[in-house]
């Protein structure tokens, strides 16, 4: 039937998804550009994430403060990107150009806060601006936090220039239509660029410019777990998958397969994982395991689920013995987190896991695009698999626990 002109206006919006310019004002400075469906992040869903310490920037992006950023300003340790790469933690932001996503991973750290979309159908807002708008808040968030009298001095200087982006907040960063650009505004102010990527996008992913290290999320060695762990929404997840991970063996940066192990969920079979992940060819493999989540008792996981330090690092030495020309380099026993490493990387008996970021952001000032090993820099000692440390940081000082975490999941019944 017809809709009565009377409601026609209404029925048009509805339609169409366009927010009224006043509402669509309330929830960002930034001006969408194109054609416009309306605003990623609905008014309701902003009143959410900023409840929890979200900055959201214009309609589809965020920034939010890491803890080891705090914890580094603080002099209490790097995340494992410091142990494994050289990251200054305080110096890094974490953003998402994109807060989307295609996947409903069962382990979400983010607790599904975030909505989720199979392709752009939003207003999209320009990418100077969102980087302006992001490190405005982030530099206020650092601020607020160089308040403490737990600050080191010398890193609230350093924390007040920004040296590192991770788009790895929430979401897909190259299904945003703009990233091209959003790159490029990062690497002109000398900020590097660490992208993860669900492997949901291979179309973005073969057209994305050079970034200082490029991830693929693998929440699966098999079609049935990547549906049971990652609980992908395209129905040709598995070719998507797999088309991500040949183009990640084509692209000449640092390139990392993310591993986020569960166990009872996808840590049984070595040997499946070294077949995927060989058809990558990805010079790291971080192997994680999973952090307690709140959306756990949703989705039926529990503290069994979550592997220990040594069980980590003996898959990750499974995966080892299962792959030609890979060999575990690194550990950050505070992440639960070990480093295999692609033997390029070795010399002389010595790791360079490192990156030289000054070499990279000089690469991109002149227009150069960079090989994995152009821009190595060699590894710490006390970053590598077995140092006393563990991968802490001599220069910081370590909390120490009232008790040590359980070394086998067996003893947790009794920890």
């Amino acid at each position: 039937p017809l809709v009565p002109s009377i409601f026609a206006p209404i029925f048009a919006a509805m339609c169409c998804r366009v927010l009224p310019p006043s509402t669509r004002a309330q929830q960002g400075s930034l001006r969408p550009l194109g054609r416009s469906f309306g605003a990623m992040i609905s008014p309701e869903r902003r009143k959410t994430m900023e409840k929890q310490n979200w900055q959201v920037v214009g309609s589809h992006s965020a920034t939010k403060l890491c803890r080891w950023t705090k914890s580094m300003l603080q002099g209490k340790g790097g995340c494992y990107k410091h142990t494994f790469y050289g990251i200054a933690s305080h110096q890094c932001m974490e953003h998402t150009p994109n807060v989307s996503c295609a996947n409903k991973c069962i382990f979400c750290w983010r607790n599904h806060i975030n909505p989720v979309a199979l392709d752009w159908k939003f207003d999209t807002d320009d990418p100077e601006e969102i980087l302006e708008e992001s490190l405005r808040k982030h530099y206020a968030t650092i601020e607020k936090q160089c308040l403490s009298p737990n600050a080191l001095e010398h890193r609230k200087a350093e924390a007040r220039q920004v040296r590192h982006c991770a788009l790895s907040l929430v979401g897909e960063p190259v299904a945003y239509p703009r990233i091209r650009e959003f790159l490029s505004a990062l690497h002109r102010r000398r900020i590097s660029s660490f992208l993860v990527t669900n492997g949901q996008f291979p179309k973005a992913l073969s057209t994305l410019p050079q970034v200082t290290q490029l991830y693929l999320s693998c929440d699966g060695a098999t079609a049935e777990q990547l549906k049971s762990v990652g609980k992908p929404l395209f129905k040709d997840y598995w070719e998507r998958y797999m088309e991500s991970m040949d183009i990640l063996a084509t692209r000449r940066e640092r390139t990392v397969c993310r591993l986020t192990l569960l166990r009872g969920e996808n840590m049984a079979g070595p040997a499946e994982w070294a077949q995927v992940l060989q058809r990558a060819r990805p010079n790291f493999i971080e192997v994680k395991g999973v952090t307690m989540a709140g959306l756990f008792q949703k989705t039926g996981l529990g503290t069994m689920n979550m592997p220990t330090h040594l069980e980590v690092k003996d898959f990750a030495q499974q995966l080892c013995e299962e792959m030609t020309g890979y060999q575990l380099a690194c550990e950050h026993e505070h992440s639960n987190s070990a480093l295999v490493a692609s033997e390029a990387f070795r010399s002389d008996e010595n790791w360079k896991t490192w990156i030289d970021f000054e070499g990279f952001a000089d690469a991109m000032a002149q227009g150069e695009t960079l090989s994995a090993l152009e821009y190595t820099a060699a590894t710490p000692s006390w970053a590598l698999l077995g140092s006393p440390s563990e991968g802490f940081a001599p220069t910081e000082t370590r909390q120490l626990r009232a008790r040590a975490r359980p070394k086998w999941s067996e003893e947790k019944e009794l920890w």
